[in-house]
């Protein structure tokens, strides 16, 4: 069925209908006239309106019966009620019947144009939701990652591709971009699933701690160790070990690793004696290893061990058109964990979320979903609703910058991946607001292991940076 940008007038005052009709298509609004209700669903079989003004009092079926019906067969269709016999009990009966707005007769022209320019603008809406809620249940998804665009149907492909086999996955991608829904893809969809699943993130426990977690340790071994404690290779055993931004561990670890990889056997902190474990790894980085490799950073056989699968999850900026599909499904998620009315939002607030460059990639933007929909209390959150709360989390962002009181070449590293993302990746743009030349910052980008070691260097003059 064609549905058409009509209005459906429906009053059998005849006077009243050419009245509304005529009102309307002055306003620009494609208006069909019917003197009778059942006339109007004999033509609504055909050609659906997106709006239904009808009157309440009508012979052989009334306006409530009708609005009924229409709601019934045709729950898209935005419906107003007219009547010159308004009471508060009428009214309540209208939009419990499915009605948008109710008006009284006789009203002002100015209240009738306004009102229908709303339906109509609700209309749209509830199209725009339908097709984003007829897109997700296609294949735009696997597991938790959702993602229509071609370098993200790339990513699902790979994934289904690795997830059978049982060698060593490397994950590249930048913080928030979701590499760990990536990492719990492969395990969900491999012929591991039913075993546990481990994530570590390899930058957030301090060095000396890390190599415990990891392989476990013996009472007595070091201060605090006051019982034995199995390490998280052991509690992966017959599953999946993810280890997140495994370029942030140190040369010393990664010889052990290294063994671990190779022999299949650990050795609990204290212990002389190895045991034998059977897991996958699933590692993970920002940076890129290659480069790192090259600089003495990570070890080279490491670095082939673990990229036997190499998989690449591209920055939200590389793949905009996912945003809507993303949109929809945390409108959704949040609306239903907050009890709020939010159905998703308006034209306005969609293109500026498109627009926006996301250098927290899909965590930003889910952040800022959330807080939107938590604070607006609306059915459909507006341009000041979102950007208002990305506004927030980039100062967040800012204010992460400097927590933890970091180092000169920390806050550098950090402040050039802000600016990269903020201009979409634009190297002249983003050198030019750090004030270095294009040259400048491709060092800086390889030094922080931003860039492949071999992506081409720019021709250009050096400068005194």
């Amino acid at each position: 069925m064609r549905t058409s940008h009509k209005v459906a007038v429906v009053d059998d005052d005849i006077e009243m209908g050419r009245l509304v009709s005529d009102l309307l298509t002055e306003e620009g609004f494609q208006v069909a006239r019917y003197s009778s209700a059942q006339e109007a669903l004999v033509k609504f079989k055909k050609e659906l309106p997106q709006i239904l003004i009808t009157d309440l009092k009508m012979k052989e079926i009334d306006g409530m019966m009708f609005l009924r019906k229409v709601q019934a067969d045709y729950p898209q269709v935005v419906c107003i009620m007219m009547t010159a016999f308004g009471t508060i009990e009428t009214a309540i009966e209208a939009m419990k019947a499915g009605a948008y707005h109710y008006i009284i007769k006789p009203f002002k022209n100015d209240e009738m144009v306004l009102l229908a320019h709303r339906a109509m603008e609700k209309a749209k809406l509830t199209s725009e939701n339908k097709i984003l809620k007829r897109e997700l249940n296609k294949s735009f998804s696997l597991e938790s990652i959702i993602g229509k665009s071609v370098a993200m149907q790339e990513v699902f492909q790979t994934v289904r591709r690795v997830a059978s086999a049982n060698a060593n996955v490397l994950i590249n991608g930048e913080s928030g971009s979701g590499k760990e829904l990536v990492a719990r893809a492969i395990h969900n969809s491999g012929p591991r699933k039913n075993g546990r699943f481990i994530p570590i993130n390899c930058a957030a426990i301090p060095e000396q701690l890390l190599e415990s977690e990891l392989f476990g340790h013996m009472k007595g071994s070091f201060t605090g160790a006051i019982a034995d404690k199995k390490g998280l290779f052991e509690e992966a055993d017959g599953g999946t070990l993810f280890l997140d931004e495994i370029g942030d561990i140190s040369l010393t670890l990664q010889a052990k690793l290294l063994r671990v990889l190779q022999d299949k056997q650990i050795r609990p902190v204290g212990s002389s004696e190895l045991r034998e474990i059977d897991v996958r790894l699933v590692a993970a980085t920002h940076r890129d290893l290659k480069t790192m490799v090259a600089e003495g950073k990570f070890r080279e056989d490491l670095f082939y061990r673990l990229n036997v699968l190499p998989v690449r999850v591209p920055p939200l900026r590389e793949r905009p058109e996912d945003i809507p599909l993303l949109l929809e499904n945390f409108v959704n998620k949040f609306a239903a964990q907050n009890s709020s009315p939010a159905k998703g939002v308006t034209p306005e607030a969609l293109a500026a979320l498109m627009a926006h460059p996301w250098p927290g990639n899909v965590r930003e933007l889910e952040n800022v979903i959330e807080r939107a929909v938590v604070l607006s209390g609306k059915e459909y959150l507006d341009e000041k609703d979102v950007m208002g709360s990305a506004i927030v989390q980039a100062k967040q962002s800012m204010d992460q910058l400097f927590a933890g009181n970091p180092t000169l070449e920390q806050i550098e590293e950090k402040y050039i991946k802000l600016i990269l993302g903020q201009t979409n990746n634009q190297k002249d743009r983003a050198a030019k607001v750090l004030g270095i030349n294009r040259r400048t910052l491709y060092r800086k980008e390889r030094l922080y292991g931003l860039v492949a070691a071999d992506s081409p260097e720019p021709e250009e003059a050096e400068d005194a940076h």
